[in-house]
């Protein structure tokens, strides 16, 4: 069994910066990762994934040049680095992994979920 915790969102302004962490435990050895992100009404969003190897990795256009994955195997650990943040970025973001090395985007593809972290930009 997998648990993943997400940290690190609050309050910001526009044009501001945080940096979301996703500790996790258990089995992740050799999992890929991603972010994802939800707002009331939508359906869960692609942000971004990452192979196990931490080589590979993907986002979606509207955040692409403006957040980073990364991740550190030796500490069990995720994170998402956003910079430039929008309104429309105001979100709760979660963490996940699949049980393969490859990234990929949709949600349905990943086996474990954090209870996720609320993000919110204000204008």
């Amino acid at each position: 069994q997998v648990q993943l915790v997400e940290s690190g969102g609050g309050l910001v302004q526009a044009g501001g910066a945080l940096r979301l962490t996703c500790a996790a435990s258990g089995r992740t050895f050799g999992y890929a990762m991603g972010w994802f992100r939800q707002t009331p009404g939508k359906e869960r969003e692609f942000v971004a994934a990452i192979s196990w190897s931490g080589s590979t990795t993907y986002y979606a256009d509207s955040v692409k040049g403006r957040f980073t994955i990364s991740r550190d195997n030796a500490k069990n650990t995720l994170y998402l680095q956003m910079n430039s943040l929008k309104p429309e970025d105001t979100a709760v973001y979660y963490c996940a992994t699949r049980r393969t090395s490859a990234q990929a985007m949709s949600p349905g593809r990943y086996d474990y979920w954090g209870q996720g972290t609320q993000v919110t930009v204000s204008s």
